[in-house]
Parts: C-alpha cells; sequence; structure tokens
C-alpha cells in the first residue's frame, strides 16, 4: 500500500508540475512551430513522440516487474 501511495503522489506531482510549464502565454508562437502547423507536419511529429514515450514507459514498466520478481526470489532463499 505504501508504494502505491507514493506512486500515487510522485503522478499527481508530475502532472502538477507539467500542467505549471505548459502555463505559458499562447501567442507566443515559434518559427518552426508555425510552419509545422501550416504543414501539418507537426501531428506526425507528436505521434512519434508519443509511441517513442510509450515504448520507454512500456520497457521501464516490464523492468520493474522483473527486477521485483528477482528481489522477492532472493528474499525467498
Amino acid at each position: 500500500m505504501n508504494k502505491l501511495y507514493k506512486k500515487t503522489v510522485l503522478m499527481l506531482s508530475m502532472l502538477v508540475v507539467s500542467v505549471i510549464a505548459f502555463a505559458q502565454d499562447k501567442c507566443q508562437r515559434t518559427e518552426m512551430a508555425d510552419g509545422l502547423y501550416q504543414s501539418g507536419k507537426i501531428y506526425v511529429v507528436v505521434t512519434v513522440l508519443s509511441i517513442i514515450f510509450v515504448g520507454i514507459a512500456g520497457y521501464l514498466v516490464t523492468l520493474d516487474r522483473k527486477i521485483g520478481k528477482l528481489e522477492k526470489e532472493i528474499k525467498n532463499k
């Protein structure tokens, strides 16, 4: 239960930080972003970054599970 509580608090704090980071003036745009918006390539960039993020997150979850199993195995010996 303690691990779940820590993970939940960490997740919520990360969400708050991300909201603060994106709370910027919407009038400020970079030239590169304008070009990507006009050509429609911004969606490709966002999709590729999302796939990479999901892949890394999935890898970390599976790695955590494997390490947890090894720790339990070592404790039982």
